[in-house]
């Protein structure tokens, strides 16, 4: 979401990012300067559908009347849903499918074009740039993704954030240690039943990713006699500056090299 602000917005806000690039939105604690950028704000940008909780509970606790808007939500109005443990639960990562990743960018440029009217023009343009660059790389990655032989077009993760990406790219989510979010231990009983469902599909790789312990993960996959990647998966969000994923863009690229190499695609 900063990404995609800064891009559309570029010099004509002061924007503060709270929740760190690299870092996991679903365990974020504030900080006492990041309760006070909420006070101060003329807008305020979040995901929603519960993904940043810590964050999303401190939005609601201010007093400051500006507008604050959950991005993803408004984006994306039918979100993705499973049942996890006998609760149906939504899916808030729906920024893996770059489609809604153009519905993302419209929602920001329409927003700040209502703070900032004079540069509206400029948040139109910029926004178009980005949107067309992004249709590009959802079919580039739909091609990439075609590449994977399809016996091994099957993917596992640390815990379950690409069922977006699965969705609208065809390749089947087979498992995940976790469920939506990282904060959840996953049982043994479900570190059995991933193994047995590796052995089962017979999966080559398996995915850990930048923002969660990869040791659980390489432990399911020496049980099952499988490979973990040596690349991980940006899951949660960017990467951290300076790496191949420090952009939205990059990100999706940085994921699909990921994916398809390691499963025995063409890149």
């Amino acid at each position: 979401l900063c990404d995609v602000t800064q891009e559309i917005a570029q010099d004509t806000v002061d924007l503060k990012c709270l929740i760190p690039a690299g870092s996991d939105p679903h365990v974020y604690e504030p900080k006492p300067d990041d309760r006070k950028a909420i006070e101060q704000a003329k807008l305020v940008l979040y995901g929603g559908y519960n993904f940043e909780p810590g964050l999303i509970k401190l939005i609601k606790a201010t007093s400051n009347q500006a507008q604050k808007i959950a991005v993803d939500e408004l984006a994306v109005p039918n979100p993705q849903k499973f049942e996890e443990d006998g609760k149906t639960e939504t899916d808030p990562h729906v920024w893996h499918n770059a489609q809604n990743g153009v519905k993302i960018v419209e929602v920001v440029r329409d927003n700040l074009a209502k703070i900032a009217p004079s540069n509206a023009a400029k948040y139109t343009s910029n926004a178009e740039k980005m949107t067309g660059e992004l249709s590009q790389v959802d079919s580039w990655i739909k091609a990439k993704i075609e590449t994977i032989p399809a016996n091994q077009r099957k993917l596992v993760t640390t815990h379950d954030a690409l069922g977006y990406y699965s969705k609208a790219y065809g390749i089947p989510v087979e498992g995940a240690l976790q469920g939506i979010s990282t904060e959840e231990k996953p049982t043994a009983a479900r570190v059995k039943d991933l193994v047995k469902d590796l052995k089962t599909a017979g999966v080559p790789t398996i995915f850990a990713e930048t923002s969660t312990n990869p040791k659980l993960i390489e432990a399911v996959a020496k049980e099952a006699n499988v490979k973990v990647s040596q690349r991980e998966i940006f899951a949660d969000g960017l990467g951290a500056k300076g790496s191949e994923g420090d952009t939205y863009k990059k990100m999706l690229i940085a994921n699909t090299q990921t994916i398809v190499e390691d499963l025995g695609g063409k890149f």
